[in-house]
């Protein structure tokens, strides 16, 4: 929702450890995407949630809360693994999406299960 300058190094290297490059990334506002058609809008961080704009059309929204790993405190170390916790939350919970059934995926159900996905978690961050 305000994206910063450049992509945080750490995050660069979280996914680079999970064979994810992005490190040619730019960060973009939402802004340049609410022009396009969503079938779902998922939030990840809180500042997302209460920020995230309305986009067009009848997409089904989720909030998966994570604490954004950019105010994380700690050791360089510490910060480390939190971003390597939270991307590695994320891929699990992206699995648990892309396994749905089809049957789960009607509007009304998908939106259940797809919110009921945003409280699990594979490794505690």
């Amino acid at each position: 929702t305000y994206p910063a300058d450049v992509v945080n190094p750490l995050a660069v290297e979280a996914l680079a450890a999970m064979h994810i490059d992005i490190s040619k990334a730019v960060p973009k506002s939402l802004d340049v995407y609410l022009g396009d058609p969503w079938d779902f809008i998922i939030t990840l961080c809180d500042d997302a949630k209460e920020a995230c704009p309305v986009f067009p059309g009848q997409a089904i929204t989720a909030h998966w809360g994570f604490e954004d790993p950019a105010t994380f405190e700690g050791t360089d170390e510490q910060k480390q693994r939190f971003y390597r916790d939270t991307a590695m939350n994320i891929e699990w919970r992206i699995r648990l999406l892309l396994d749905l059934p089809d049957e789960k995926l009607d509007e009304l159900e998908a939106e259940h299960t797809i919110r009921h996905i945003g409280t699990q978690s594979r490794v505690n961050a």
